[in-house]
């Protein structure tokens, strides 16, 4: 358990679906350079890693070239994975990262997870990010990780192919795109960071932070249903409360492996052979 991976689908209601994450299980922390190199070797999305810290976990966040500040799917991940491994009080848990105290708990066949609400305002639309786009947004909107831009119709959303080279140019964490559903999906989504690493990312929880309070605002609800568009896609749920919002996803797991003896002695610093 110590010193396993696991791989798990975030956001997904069946395999192969929704957003994959290694977690990795350790005993105590260890420096970030062997986490970054343990995440480029991986080259998932989100590898998160974990450790127990008295009645609580420390969590942190790499994709395969650098940390992330915040983490929707990893943090699913996570929890799906500390759930499996047997009761914890109340099926709830509290992880300490560098955005802040986060919860999760299960609810039903659900995970769902406390996070801070990441409020976007009116923006000017850089040329460039237009220019990337190559559709002329309905709205822009700015928050202090993201441009989020409205398109007319989730056809719009689903269609869309961005320059990822131009997108590059973007000074930001991502780019949110974003229209009103139809069906059963209150809004629909895709998340853009070739500038991050990741021309596009299958299911983007942080980025729901912002959606939940935007699509809120132009609905006058505070629980929504949102669908991120990508080619493996996946479904959020949301519930926008003040300056939280909790998210709501299924986890499943793909896999179980374990770190080898020669990755462990390079983490501990201690000889190889």
């Amino acid at each position: 358990m110590k010193h396993s991976v696991v791989l798990v689908d975030a956001f997904a209601n069946r395999p192969f679906s929704g957003n994959p994450a290694a977690v990795c299980l350790l005993d105590a922390p260890s420096d970030a350079a062997w986490m970054q190199a343990v995440a480029g070797e991986l080259n998932l999305p989100a590898t998160a890693f974990v450790w127990s810290v008295g009645a609580e976990f420390s969590l942190r966040w790499f994709t395969a070239s650098s940390e992330l500040s915040l983490c929707g799917h990893g943090t699913l991940a996570a929890a799906r994975v500390l759930f499996d491994l047997g009761p914890l009080e109340a099926r709830q848990i509290s992880f300490q990262t560098v955005a802040g105290s986060l919860g999760a708990r299960q609810v039903g066949e659900l995970i769902e997870m406390d996070f801070p609400a990441e409020v976007s305002s009116e923006a000017d639309a850089p040329a460039e990010l237009v220019r990337a786009l190559g559709v002329p947004p309905t709205r822009v909107e700015r928050n202090r990780l993201d441009y989020l831009v409205e398109l007319e119709s989730e056809q719009a959303v689903q269609m869309l192919r961005p320059d990822f080279m131009a997108l590059r140019q973007v000074e930001t964490r991502g780019v949110i795109v974003t229209a009103r559903g139809t069906g059963d999906a209150d809004f629909v989504s895709r998340f853009f960071a070739p500038g991050s690493g990741l021309d596009e990312d299958h299911v983007t929880g942080s980025a729901h932070c912002c959606l939940g309070p935007y699509w809120q605002r132009r609905y006058g609800v505070s629980t929504l249903k949102g669908r991120q568009l990508s080619r493996r896609g996946g479904v959020v749920h949301v519930q926008v409360d003040g300056d939280r919002v909790r998210l709501g996803g299924m986890a499943l797991v793909v896999a179980h492996m374990e770190f080898s003896p020669e990755i462990l002695s390079e983490r501990s610093g201690e000889p190889l052979g």
